[in-house]
């Protein structure tokens, strides 16, 4: 079964049934959400830019290009020939550097195999990508939504969606992972769309 793409039309005529979302959309028009061409690239890009700052994270990314000819995105067999060491001097923590290699390694003997996740629930998907060091729900989540275009994600455990919520729907304290999916429950099918104006509800 081939999972359904994003439509972003039918996505926003759903959302705007809801008050909140109709103010949101209305200030920040529509977003654009373009699949990853590269499955490699986006999670490496993730485990890269975890837990940074962007600017911060953008200079590590900078450097680990350098490392390689032209700066062209190495494969994971380009990435595996690369030491620990020259990670480790272009920026990469100790930990990144072990889970960017474990995310190659996993894609060079076919434990990740990106051409099956056309059929693929995003539970499956989430369960395949979580076997790597270093990449949790999070980050397989943000791969869904960003890499995928999976129309129907909600990152509970995404800081600032949690902010979002909190200020969106005037609680008191940051909303446990169970209210937020309660609180979400109308903006099914598309709650992928929904979760980029928590986000935007949050800049404001």
């Amino acid at each position: 079964m081939t999972h359904p793409s994003l439509d972003l039309y039918q996505a926003l005529k759903h959302l705007r049934a809801d008050p909140k979302l109709a103010l949101l959309i209305e200030r920040h028009g529509a977003p654009k959400f373009r699949p990853a061409r590269d499955a490699f690239r986006s999670l490496t890009e993730s485990i890269i830019y975890q837990q940074l700052t962007g600017r911060a994270a953008s200079a590590i990314f900078d450097h680990f290009l350098d490392i390689f000819p032209n700066r062209r995105f190495p494969s994971p067999q380009e990435l595996l020939k690369v030491s620990h060491q020259r990670l480790r001097k272009a920026g990469l923590s100790n930990q990144k550097a072990t889970y960017v290699h474990d995310l190659a390694q996993k894609f060079c003997d076919g434990s990740i195999q990106p051409r099956e996740f056309k059929t693929m629930s995003n539970e499956d998907i989430s369960q395949h990508l979580t076997q790597v060091k270093g990449v949790g729900q999070w980050t397989a989540d943000m791969f869904l939504m960003f890499a995928l275009n999976r129309p129907d994600v909600l990152p509970v455990g995404d800081l600032g969606i949690r902010k979002g919520f909190k200020k969106l729907f005037n609680l008191r304290k940051d909303p446990s992972p169970e209210k937020m999916i309660a609180l979400a429950e109308s903006w099914r099918p598309y709650r992928t769309v929904a979760s980029w104006y928590v986000w935007r509800a949050v800049e404001e």
